[in-house]
Parts: C-alpha cells; structure tokens; sequence
C-alpha cells in the first residue's frame, strides 16, 4: 500500500480534537496528535478508503470509554514527580552553604520569638499579613494566567503546575496553620524547650518550602522548562 502521509492542517485538526476532549496541556497534546497520526496512517494502510475524519474517531475509539483521560492522568503523575524532586533540590541548598547561614538565622529568629509572651499575637499578625499580601500578589498572577489562556497560548503541563502550587501552598498551609493557632489556647513561652525546638524546625522548614514554591521555582520557571522540554523553545515562538 501507498503509504499516506497526514497534511499541516489535518495534524491541526488532531490538535483541535484533543483540545477539544479536555487535552489543555500542549505538551501531551502533542504526544497525543503524534499517536493519534501514526495511528491514522497505520489505519489507512489497512483501509484506505477511510477519510481522514473517520481515520481520527477509529483511532481516537482505541482509548476506550474514558477517551484520553487515562493519558492525561498517567502524564499528571509523572509531572507531579518531576515537580517535587524539583522542590527537593531547591529547598535542600537551604541546608547546605551558605544559604545554612541564612536558614540557622531564620530558625533562631522563629525560637527567641516563641519565648516573647504572648508570641502568639505577634505569629498571628505575621501569617495574617502574609496571606494579605500573597493574596494580592496571586490576584495578579491569576489574571497574567488567564490573559494567556485567553491568547491560546501554549500552556505547558510543568508550567500550570508551578503555577497552581505557588497559589495552594498559601491557601492551604498559611491559612490552616493560622486557624491552628487562632483556636488553641496554648501559649508557646510555656511549652518546654523541645517543643519550641521542634516548632521552630518546623516553621523553618515550612517557610522555605513556602519561599521556594512561590518565588524561587516561579522565577526559574523558563530555564526549568527547556530542562525538561527539548521542544519548548521552538513552540513558544511557533
């Protein structure tokens, strides 16, 4: 058989159709619409009398019930993997010089306030404002990211990751912590001296986990992107 070769705008159709069954990520759409095109081609080798329509939807019935589901799940967990060895390497250079320096300072900062009476105030304060204003700084970016969408601009899978984590980590862990403290009636100066040790580890950790998720991982965002994606480069200025 002749072997047929998909045209430009019938592998951009594959690109519309995969948009189209919930594929956002340009990343897998595009490992998609590359079986989705090998896959057509084989299906004409067999039958070609098949228009190009008829090709796609045979091909497209071979992921089963739940269409490309499967495949969008399957890429979100290895990205997820990637993206958390990502933040490991960033926060254990804060436990290595000289950022140590910087940590054992932010941790001996955290002890000698647990100690001040009524520190809890001055915690509650302090999460308060950082919600505050991490609220305003995420306001922005939400709507930076939905300009982009808007465009149709090729979004990667690692890109809105970064993006998501950045604004969860503070949903979730400042806001939670804060209701923590807001409803216990424990005052930290009055706990023994390995309990505030071990809150202070604790702070210090969360604090960097939160610096690096909102400001380092986000600024180094393109140069993590063409580490990971070889095309990224020639797609965004396609």
């Amino acid at each position: 058989f002749l072997l047929m070769k998909l045209t430009a705008s019938q592998i951009d159709n594959l690109f519309k159709f995969t948009r189209k069954h919930y594929v956002y990520h340009y990343d897998v759409q595009s490992e998609l619409v590359d079986h989705l095109a090998n896959d057509i081609e084989s299906i004409w080798q067999e039958t070609p009398n098949l228009s190009f329509e008829q090709a796609r939807d045979k091909s497209f019935k071979k992921f089963g019930v739940f269409g490309f589901m499967d495949v969008i799940e399957a890429k979100q967990k290895q990205m997820n993997k990637r993206y958390w060895k990502i933040l490991l390497r960033f926060v254990k250079e804060w436990f290595t010089m000289p950022k140590l320096l910087t940590t054992i300072l932010m941790f001996s900062g955290i002890y000698l306030v647990l100690q001040v009476q009524y520190s809890k105030f001055i915690i509650l304060g302090s999460l308060l404002l950082a919600i505050i204003f991490e609220s305003v700084y995420l306001y922005k970016d939400r709507q930076a990211q939905k300009k982009k969408t808007e465009k149709k601009e090729k979004i990667f899978l690692l890109e809105a990751m970064i993006g998501q984590t950045k604004g969860g980590f503070v949903s979730i862990a400042f806001v939670n912590i804060f209701n923590f403290i807001h409803v216990t009636k424990v005052e930290f100066s009055s706990l023994e001296t390995h309990w505030l040790l071990l809150i202070a580890f604790c702070t210090t950790v969360v604090m960097i986990i939160f610096y690096v998720t909102s400001y380092v991982i986000p600024n180094k965002c393109q140069e993590l992107l063409q580490e990971t994606y070889p095309e990224y480069k020639l797609a965004k200025s396609l």
